[in-house]
């Protein structure tokens, strides 16, 4: 187990620590290592299927040679490294020492607990072989190398009504958009791309209507804001340039949820795999959504038609609103996760804990306590509502969705039938 989670640890730090990363890249990266960690030991499993013949244009895998023994924690460690070094090429080279030093170390410990050599060499190579050809497969589809494009500066923006318009209140240092043709990408999942699209509630300026009434509650809620709910604002705030983005929080979640519950090195991989691919593909959907909707933020509507002095609590990131990307995401992690663990488990989460206090804002970082994994999808959706930058409608629908991703994730065969 402590296999697994040690990389995963590791993928979130280069996560972090990587320039021009984002929340779309990142979820992406995650799906991968996720596979490549589930596909590097499911041989060895007889009770478990490869996701070959099952994913989105994955049609072979390499095969371990029969009736020869492997080290399966020793395949998983050397297919994690090889993966990492991929997806983050552009990482720095302490970084990339990093991965280096993690698969030596592990190398070396079970060369010490008596694996013998031919073994582990064996192991490390197929490790090697299926992450190679997982990286060779992510290649075709649509974000390789997406950090090189971050921000679309010749987009032509549509102009209705309602639509999106740059903010000037902003996260980013960039107005342009991010990733807009992010929806277009190939999902892990073929079922999370035949999905039809969230109900949407039609925009309207007159003061009763049900569009109006949806941005009239982001005012109100932010002239009322507790300092609980600020905390929620900034805690799921995941600024991809400060910390390892909302996806990377989903994984580092499925960590604290594995340290209670797991019990094998496949509950790892299993776990990080549906993870993994449920917020990649959440991400592939939500942006999708984003662009076709093109949907303004509270920031341009209210200081129009309600406040004109009225700004946000959270500055507007870079991309259209409509759905909210925390929610589909935390909701397609929750639910993966809870099929396999359960809804009702404790954790802590300290995944901001010794962050500075937000001076501006004068909010700091407590560590926050959950009682179950639906209560984090919700916070997390709710957080973008305390921030004044989603709608209730942003946040239900991405709710709904998300749990509709990791549902389809969940339909996959990942046992054999007894």
């Amino acid at each position: 187990m402590e296999v697994a989670t040690r990389w995963a640890t590791l993928s979130l730090d280069l996560t972090k620590g990587t320039p021009g990363n984002s929340p779309t890249y990142a979820s992406r990266c995650l799906g991968y290592f996720g596979l490549t960690m589930y596909e590097s030991i499911v041989p060895g499993h007889p009770e478990y299927r490869s996701l070959v013949g099952q994913l989105s244009g994955l049609t072979n895998l390499p095969t371990p040679d029969p009736g020869v023994e492997y080290h399966w924690p020793l395949a998983l460690s050397a297919g994690q490294a090889t993966i990492l070094r991929s997806l983050y090429n552009h990482t720095s080279d302490a970084n990339k020492q990093r991965v280096d030093s993690l698969e030596a170390a592990i190398e070396e410990y079970y060369l010490d607990a008596d694996v013998p050599e031919p073994v582990a060499q064996r192991s490390t190579d197929f490790g090697r072989r299926i992450a190679q050809a997982i990286f060779q497969w992510s290649q075709s589809d649509g974000g390789h190398r997406a950090y090189l494009r971050n921000f679309e500066k010749d987009m032509v923006h549509p102009d209705f009504p309602g639509s999106w318009k740059p903010p000037l209140f902003a996260q980013s240092f960039s107005h342009h958009p991010l990733h807009p043709m992010w929806g277009t990408n190939r999902p892990f999942v073929p079922a999370n791309y035949q999905m039809p699209a969230p109900d949407f509630i039609a925009y309207d300026t007159v003061p009763g209507s049900p569009y109006y009434e949806q941005m009239r509650a982001v005012y109100e809620k932010e002239l009322t804001l507790t300092q609980a709910e600020k905390e929620a604002a900034l805690w799921w705030g995941d600024d991809p340039d400060e910390t390892f983005t909302p996806p990377g929080h989903s994984f580092y979640l499925a960590t604290e949820v594995l340290k209670q519950r797991a019990t094998t090195l496949m509950d790892c991989a299993e776990t990080y795999a549906r993870t993994g691919m449920a917020v990649a593909d959440a991400f592939i959907n939500c942006w999708k959504w984003k662009f076709s909707f093109f949907s303004e933020r509270p920031n341009t509507f209210i200081p129009q038609f309600i406040d004109p002095e009225w700004e946000s609590f959270w500055p507007d990131p870079p991309f259209p609103a409509f759905p909210s990307g925390h929610a589909i995401q935390a909701a397609a992690a929750s639910t993966v996760l809870q099929e396999l663990h359960g809804d009702e488990i404790a954790i802590a989460d300290r995944a901001h804990e010794g962050r500075e206090r937000d001076r501006v804002r004068d909010v700091g970082f407590p560590v926050r306590h959950f009682e179950s994994l639906s209560d984090i999808a919700r916070e997390t959706a709710d957080s973008r509502f305390y921030g004044g930058i989603h709608t209730p409608q942003d946040n239900d629908q991405g709710l709904l969705k998300g749990t509709e991703i990791g549902q389809n994730v969940n339909a996959l065969q990942w046992k054999n039938s007894k």
